[in-house]
C-alpha cells in the first residue's frame, strides 16, 4: 500500500489522480509551477511544493525538482497523469533508481512503445494488422522515395518518436517528397530531441478508434473496449465516445482479443491504449500510448470501472478486480473537450474565468480544474474542462449533450462549447457520418 503519492501533473487530471488517491486512503503531493500555486488540487492536496518557474521545461518536465519534492515529502510514488513526463522512458528509470514506484508501465515498455517503428513491429509480430509503409527509419530522402514509390502515394511521414499528431506531413507527390523531408526531420528534432522519421501509406478517410486495456503483473490483460475519436482539427481531439457507430460486436470482440493477447505476451503492466485508423471494415495500427488517456473518462462511464483507481492497485503489485467477462459495456457514452480557445480560429484564450456554471443531473459529468476568478494561464494546454454524456443510446446521448452544452457557462475567456453545440445538432454527427477530415471541412464552411 503506498502511503503517498505525488501526483506529476496540472489541470483536470491532477484532480482526477487526487480523488482516486483519497478514495483509496493515499495522501497526496501536488507539484506545480509558479503560477499553478493557486490550481484547486494544490489546493486540496495534502501537501504541495513549488518545482520551477512557468515554463513547462523548467517545472513539470523537470525531473531533478520533481523527485526533490518526492525526497522531501517524503512520497513513495509518482503518478505522471498525461502528457509532461508520462511516456518519459528516462524519467521511469530515475525513478526506479531512487526506489520509488513510477505509476505507469516499465522504462522498457516506455521505450518501446515510445519508438513507433519498434511498436509497429511488437504489434504485427502478435498478428495485429498494420499499415504498409517502411520498415525502419530513413536515413535518407533516397531511401523515401524508393518506399513511397513502392507503396503509391499518397504517403505520411512521422516522427518514430512522436506522438499525439505532432510531427506528421502528409506527402501527395513526388515533389511533396522532395520538398519536405528535410522539413519533417528538423520539426522531429524540434519537438522530440529525436529527427528520425518513418513512411506508411496515407489513408484519406479514416475513423480513428482506440481501444483501452488495463494488465496487471499477473498475466491478467483485459480490453475495456473502444473509443471513437474521429473528430479532430489537426490530429488533436475534440470529442470521443463509446461505443463507435462503425464497427461490429464481432469486429470489436477480435480487435479487442489480439490487443489483449499482445500485451500479455509482451508482459505489459499498467494501462494503454491502442490507437487503430479504421477503413473500409480494416484496422490498421497507428500508435500505443502507454499512460492514461484523457479521454479514459467515456470508457469510465460505460463500464462502470475506475480506471484510476484500478491503475494505482495495479502498481501497488495487486491483482485487476475484474476479468474480461466482467466487462459488460452499458449505453453510450461521449466527452466533449472544452478549450480555452476561439471556436472559429482555435487561437488560445489564456485569461481570468469571470462567470462558471456547470451543467449538472443524471448522467453529467464533469472533469475539470477550474473556478470563478481562476486564471488560464497562456504557458499549458488549453484544455480546461471536459463534460462526459451517459445516457441509454447515442440519439439520448445526444440530445443530453444539446441540453448540458446549452447550460454551460464559462465567461470572461472564448471557449470551444459553441462549436461542441453546433456538432451535436449537425446532421453528419447525429448519423455518425463522419471520418478524421470531417471536422476540418465544416469548420471551412462556417
Amino acid at each position: 500500500m503506498f502511503n503517498k503519492i505525488l501526483i506529476a501533473n496540472r489541470g483536470d487530471i491532477a484532480i482526477r489522480i487526487l480523488r482516486a488517491c483519497k478514495e483509496l486512503g493515499i495522501k497526496t503531493v501536488a507539484v506545480h509551477s509558479v503560477v499553478d500555486e493557486n490550481l484547486m488540487h494544490v489546493k486540496l492536496a495534502d501537501e504541495s511544493v513549488c518545482i520551477g518557474s512557468n515554463s513547462a521545461k523548467d517545472s513539470y518536465l523537470n525531473m531533478s525538482s520533481i523527485l526533490s519534492a518526492t525526497e522531501v515529502t517524503g512520497a513513495d510514488a509518482i503518478h505522471p497523469g498525461v502528457g509532461f513526463l508520462s511516456e518519459n522512458a528516462n524519467f521511469a528509470k530515475m525513478v526506479e533508481a531512487h526506489d520509488l514506484t513510477f505509476i505507469g508501465p516499465s522504462p522498457e515498455h516506455l521505450a518501446m512503445m515510445g519508438d513507433k517503428i519498434t511498436a509497429k513491429h511488437t504489434m504485427e509480430k502478435f498478428g495485429v494488422p498494420t499499415v504498409s509503409g517502411s520498415t525502419e527509419t530513413l536515413d535518407d530522402l533516397k531511401q523515401a522515395l524508393k518506399i513511397a514509390d513502392e507503396i503509391g502515394y499518397p504517403v505520411i511521414l512521422k516522427a518514430s518518436s512522436g506522438g499525439g499528431g505532432k510531427g506528421m506531413k502528409v506527402i501527395w507527390t513526388e515533389d511533396d517528397l522532395n520538398s519536405n523531408f528535410k522539413l519533417a526531420k528538423s520539426e522531429a528534432k524540434a519537438n522530440f530531441g529525436d529527427d528520425r522519421v518513418y513512411l506508411e501509406k496515407y489513408l484519406t478517410n479514416p475513423r480513428h478508434i482506440e481501444f483501452q486495456i488495463i494488465a496487471d503483473k499477473y498475466g491478467n490483460v483485459v480490453s475495456l473496449g473502444e473509443r471513437e475519436c474521429s473528430i479532430q482539427r489537426n490530429n488533436q481531439k475534440l470529442m470521443e465516445e463509446s461505443p463507435s457507430t462503425a464497427i461490429t460486436q464481432n469486429e470489436r470482440e477480435k480487435i479487442g482479443n489480439l490487443v489483449s493477447k499482445a500485451f500479455m505476451q509482451i508482459g505489459y503492466v499498467g494501462v494503454a491504449t491502442v490507437e487503430f485508423l479504421y477503413d473500409d471494415r480494416q484496422f490498421y495500427f497507428m500508435e500505443v500510448n502507454p499512460r492514461l488517456q484523457v479521454e479514459h473518462s467515456v470508457t469510465e462511464e460505460i463500464t462502470g470501472i475506475d480506471i484510476v483507481k484500478e491503475q494505482i492497485r495495479i502498481a501497488m503489485g495487486e491483482k485487476l478486480s475484474f476479468s474480461q467477462t466482467d466487462v459488460k459495456p452499458r449505453g453510450h457514452a461521449i466527452e466533449f473537450r472544452i478549450n480555452a480557445e476561439d471556436s472559429k480560429t482555435f487561437m488560445p484564450c489564456p485569461g481570468t474565468v469571470e462567470e462558471l456554471y456547470f451543467p449538472g443531473g443524471n448522467g453529467i459529468r464533469i472533469d475539470s480544474h477550474i473556478y470563478r476568478g481562476y486564471t488560464v494561464p497562456p504557458y499549458y494546454d488549453s484544455l480546461i474542462a471536459k463534460i462526459i454524456v451517459h445516457a441509454s443510446d447515442r440519439k439520448s446521448c445526444l440530445m443530453k449533450a444539446h441540453q448540458a452544452l446549452d447550460e454551460l457557462v464559462i465567461d470572461g475567456i472564448n471557449t470551444t462549447a459553441d462549436l461542441h453545440k453546433a456538432l451535436v445538432i449537425h446532421n453528419d454527427v447525429i448519423n455518425g457520418r463522419f471520418d478524421i477530415h470531417w471536422l476540418e471541412k465544416y469548420i471551412k464552411t462556417l
